[in-house]
């Protein structure tokens, strides 16, 4: 189980490849990450079930970088 108190503002995420595709603005509730905005301007959210570790000083998700930017989400969920 990941520990959210570990993450925190402006860490890196990782993908499984261990390349970094975005960077934590902060958590929304106790689910939902909500990573700074792109070069567009745009936020995005990913959900924490995605997360396999905190270790390192990085959020590392479970899939390719080019999947989970595919897969994110542009609004916030409805919770």
């Amino acid at each position: 189980m990941i520990n959210t108190d570990q993450i925190k503002p402006d860490m890196p995420v990782v993908c499984s490849q261990d390349g970094q595709f975005a960077t934590v603005d902060h958590m929304e509730g106790s689910n939902i990450i909500k990573l700074t905005r792109d070069k567009a301007g745009q936020h995005h959210y990913i959900p924490l079930s995605w997360v396999i570790s905190t270790e390192d000083g990085k959020v590392k998700v479970d899939r390719p970088g080019d999947q989970a930017m595919q897969e994110w989400s542009t609004t916030p969920p409805i919770v």
